[in-house]
C-alpha cells in the first residue's frame, strides 16, 4: 500500500506491508521521517528519530541529517580537499577543518524526482537527484537514483546508482538515528549490538582516519560478540574520547548471506524486543552512537533527543578515502555505474 500527502513544500510517501511496517520517506533529502514497527506486546514502535514537520529539517539550527540521503561524500574528507588526476579540488569545511556529508547544501537538503509505484507487488519510491558540474566543488556531472523498497517481512531495501561524465569522488548513504525502544527514548546505551566486522580504521583528534587498519581485538571495538553499546562507551581510551564516543568505520569481514549482502549488524531492544539486522554490499559502517545529541532537538513525541539517544549504521566506504589510496576506490569515472544497496530487517 502506497499513499501521497503534502509535507510542506515537499511530498510524503506513506508504505505499508501486511506484515504491520509503516515506512515513511519525504522526497527533501530522500529523509525517513518514520519507521513503525511491531513490537512483542503488539504495540507499533517509532524508532527512527526525525520530526512531524518538514520546517523542522529544513531549520540549520536542526540540522542533524536525520533519515537523509547524504552525498556526494558521506562521511569526512580531510581539510575539504583531494588531488584527483593532478588537479587539486578544495571542498567546503563544514565540519570544522573538515569536509562533511557533502558539504555545505549536500544531497540531504535537496528536492528530489520522486515517483511511487507498486512493482512486481512491491512498494517502491524512486528518487532522481541532478548534481552538476561545481556543484559544492566537486567535479563532474552526476546523475543519482535511489530506490527505496518495502519488503515482507518487515524489510527495508535502500539501493543506490549513479554515473558520470567525469572523474568524481562518490559515497552514498542513509544517516537515519534509531532506538529500537521508539524514537523520544532517552537512551540507546542498553541496546545489544553485534558488529560483523574484525577491523576498524582509528582516527585523529579531528575525527580523520589515521590511515592505519586496526583489529578490533582487544578494544572497546570489539562487538563480534554481542554486548551493550554502553558497555565500555566510557572508557579511557583515546579512540572513544575523541568522538566522545563511538564515530568511526568499521571494516566489514564480507561474510555473504544468500541475498549477496554482507552481514553488518545485529542489534536487539531489551524492553521492546525489536531486533534490527542490518546487509549491505558496502565494505564498511560508520557505527555513531549519537554523541552530538544534546537534547536541543526535539523529536516527533515531543521529548528532547539527548546525548546518545539514537545512534547509526551509516553503511558506506572508509572515510577520507580520496586522500587514502589504500582505502578501497571512491572514484567513478564516465561509463562506470555506481551501484550499492544495503536492508534493513525488523522483527522480533
Amino acid at each position: 500500500m502506497i499513499s501521497e500527502s503534502p509535507f510542506g513544500f515537499a511530498k510524503l510517501f506513506t508504505f505499508k506491508n501486511r506484515s504491520g511496517m509503516t515506512v515513511k520517506i519525504t522526497n527533501y533529502g530522500g529523509i525517513i521521517t518514520s519507521l513503525q514497527i511491531p513490537c512483542t506486546s503488539g504495540k507499533i514502535i517509532d524508532v527512527a528519530l526525525g520530526y512531524s514537520q518538514l520546517t523542522d529539517y529544513t531549520k540549520a539550527s536542526s540540522h542533524a541529517f536525520f533519515g537523509a540521503i547524504i552525498g556526494r561524500f558521506a562521511n569526512r574528507i580531510a581539510k575539504g580537499k583531494f588531488l584527483l588526476e593532478g588537479k587539486w579540488y578544495r571542498l567546503a569545511t563544514n565540519n570544522k577543518k573538515n569536509h562533511l556529508h557533502g558539504g555545505i547544501k549536500g544531497f540531504d537538503q535537496h528536492l528530489w524526482d520522486a515517483t511511487a509505484a507498486v512493482i512486481e507487488g512491491v512498494p517502491t519510491l524512486t528518487l532522481t537527484h541532478f548534481s552538476p558540474e561545481e556543484e559544492e566543488n566537486y567535479p563532474g556531472n552526476l546523475h543519482v537514483k535511489v530506490i527505496y523498497r518495502v519488503l515482507e517481512k518487515n524489510t527495508l531495501e535502500i539501493e543506490y546508482q549513479a554515473t558520470t561524465d567525469r572523474a568524481t569522488p562518490i559515497n552514498l548513504t542513509n544517516h537515519t538515528y534509531f532506538n529500537l525502544e521508539g524514537e523520544g527514548h532517552p537512551s540507546i546505551l542498553d541496546h545489544q549490538l553485534q558488529l560483523f566486522a574484525e577491523q576498524f580504521t582509528p582516527i585523529n583528534s579531528n575525527l580523520i582516519p589515521t590511515g592505519e587498519i586496526l583489529s578490533v581485538q582487544n578494544s572497546p571495538f570489539d562487538f563480534l560478540q554481542p554486548k551493550t553499546i554502553g558497555k565500555e562507551i566510557d572508557t579511557a581510551a583515546p579512540q572513544l574520547q575523541f568522538a566522545q564516543g563511538y564515530d568511526h568505520n568499521l571494516i566489514l569481514t564480507q561474510e555473504k548471506e544468500s541475498n549477496g549482502l554482507f552481514k553488518v549488524a545485529k542489534v536487539t531492544a531489551p524492553t521492546s524486543g525489536i531486533q534490527m539486522e542490518v546487509r549491505s554490499s558496502e565494505p564498511g559502517v560508520q557505527f555513531y552512537s549519537g554523541n552530538f545529541l544534546d537534547g536541543s532537538l526535539i523529536g516527533k513525541s515531543g521529548n528532547p533527543y539527548r546525548f546518545r539517544s539514537g545512534f547509526c549504521l551509516e553503511t558506506q566506504h572508509y572515510p577520507d578515502s580520496p586522500n587514502q589510496p589504500h582505502f578501497p576506490k571512491t572514484i567513478l569515472r564516465p561509463g562506470e555505474t555506481f551501484q550499492s544497496k544495503t536492508q534493513y530487517y525488523f522483527h522480533f
